[in-house]
């Protein structure tokens, strides 16, 4: 396959090597701001590609897929934060009949761990002494804060845990609501991520955590979902593709 890289950063650079790998051929890098790239913008690029793997910026997500579903090229979008957007994105896709698959996380570790978290958030209904958190760490050049992995384990956990309402980031100066669900993110090193989320009582403690020892997990399912997303049209999520690779479908 030959595949587009969108946003030749770490992960780009990582999805790169990964796909020599597998015996895939690089179609091009877009980035505005590395200077090894083939061209700043993806209007710059005049070439063919049977898929785009793109780790990018928030503000861009929308104007990318524009230009993938008019160009009828199928897209992975590891790119976090544009939550906001959402909604236009699948207007996009949908409208334009685009291969779109998106996700917080990649890493087949991360995606167990989001199920994880959500089977212990619904055994923790009937336990209601105890009180969950989540704290998440990052190196310091991340953007995001909280991280989308963050965001999506929290939602899980929000989906089954009734006592937890919202979702909370930053410290109010006050102390917290009992239905809400605090997010912490550290910043700092080179820490790929590491995301740990916390039942605690008078008693005892229960954490459940995912540690990611390199961004080679994360940048092996993007490819994983580039090799697997031509032919399967929408607006998907890593959640359709993962449980495609569960089926063998």
């Amino acid at each position: 396959m030959k595949i587009l890289i969108v946003g030749y950063g770490r992960m780009g650079r990582e999805v790169e090597r990964v796909l020599a790998e597998r015996g895939h051929e690089v179609a091009g890098r877009i980035d505005p701001r590395a200077p090894e790239s083939d061209s700043p913008d993806l209007e710059g690029f005049d070439g063919t590609a049977d898929a785009v793997i793109e780790f990018a910026t928030a503000d861009a997500v929308a104007g990318n897929a524009q230009f993938y579903t008019g160009h009828g090229i199928p897209a992975v979008v590891g790119t976090t934060g544009w939550e906001a957007d959402r909604e236009q994105v699948r207007k996009i896709v949908t409208d334009g009949h685009g291969s779109y698959l998106w996700g917080a996380n990649f890493s087949v570790g991360a995606n167990l761990f989001f199920a994880m978290v959500q089977e212990a958030g619904r055994i923790m209904n009937a336990f209601d002494s105890y009180d969950a958190m989540l704290c998440e760490t990052h190196h310091r050049g991340k953007a995001d804060s909280p991280s989308g992995t963050a965001l999506e384990a929290a939602k899980r956990l929000l989906a089954v845990l009734e006592r937890k309402r919202s979702i909370i980031h930053d410290l109010p100066g006050r102390p917290l609501q009992d239905d809400e669900l605090h997010v912490a993110s550290l910043r700092g090193g080179s820490v790929p991520g590491t995301h740990t989320v916390s039942f605690d009582s008078p008693f005892d403690s229960i954490s459940v955590t995912h540690t990611a020892r390199t961004r080679s997990g994360f940048a092996l399912g993007s490819v994983l979902a580039a090799e697997w997303l031509p032919g399967n049209r929408g607006f998907l999520s890593v959640d359709d593709f993962f449980a495609a690779m569960q089926t063998g479908a």
